[in-house]
């Protein structure tokens, strides 16, 4: 299933590029960098090649997903990036779940970590709309990045926004259900934003995995991937994921962000 492209001409977006091997793809939460992820993908990056896009970083405010998309798959061509596994965080998983319908063909696999993609309408932007929850659940770097973007980029947050109020991704969800892309779901075992029976749910109706994840000294919330990277690297290795397998790209280093 492919979707209609915008008819702007779709151009690489600022990125991270760490490692070798296999590609995979994360898509970061509301008005995260890819540098909020950077503790995990260079854990990542042992094993792949990791690639973290800007995902709110549209100029003049002209946000919209299939541009972003647009952009997203302008930056794997740019990178000759023909296969590659996703990660979506949060609000990136929605951005993932549109992603992977467009490109059947081209995606891997899939992981979901704690995102509200199948959201009926208004409960996608519940993250957007509540920025103090995230910047008193965020790192330092995550509350720096979140407040840069905040002040470097308003009119995209506010249209990613208003595409999370009005969005319902139920018929993305259904397409992908009947393609034979591997999917899991990961969620913190302490999600005090999002509800682990809407992410079940969605799992559910996807046909994928479930997997709660749990901290060893304490629970684990909605921003466990970046927070806390190595329980994040282990539970994807948990998953057995194709890009995981191989051990190219040892010591490597991220590449500026372009």
């Amino acid at each position: 299933m492919q979707a209609s492209k915008s008819r702007r001409a779709s151009r690489p977006l600022p990125h991270l590029d760490l490692g070798d091997g296999p590609a995979l793809l994360l898509m970061q939460g509301f008005a995260l960098q890819p540098r909020t992820y950077l503790d995990l993908a260079e854990r990542l990056a042992e094993r792949c090649r990791v690639i973290i896009p800007a995902l709110f970083a549209e100029p003049g405010g002209t946000w919209s997903p299939q541009r972003v998309l647009d952009d997203v798959e302008a930056t794997l061509d740019h990178l000759g990036v023909e296969q590659v596994s996703v990660l979506g965080h949060s609000f990136g998983g929605a951005l993932q779940l549109d992603f992977a319908v467009r490109n059947v063909e081209r995606v891997t696999e899939l992981v979901f970590v704690d995102t509200l993609a199948m959201s009926r309408e208004w409960t996608l932007a519940y993250e957007a709309l509540h920025p103090v929850h995230l910047l008193w659940m965020a790192t330092p770097r995550a509350a720096i990045d979140f407040a840069t973007s905040v002040v470097t980029h308003p009119l995209c947050l506010a249209r990613a926004g208003w595409w999370g109020f009005r969005s319902d991704r139920r018929d993305h969800v259904s397409a992908l259900a009947r393609t034979d892309i591997p999917r899991h779901v990961l969620w913190a075992d302490r999600d005090s934003l999002l509800s682990r029976a809407d992410g079940a749910s969605f799992a559910r109706d996807m046909g994928a995995g479930f997997t709660v994840v749990h901290g060893s000294e304490q629970p684990v919330d909605h921003d466990w991937l970046y927070r806390h990277p190595q329980l994040a690297f282990e539970y994807l290795q948990g998953l057995d994921l194709v890009a995981l397998r191989g051990a190219a790209g040892a010591g490597s280093m991220p590449a500026a962000a372009r």
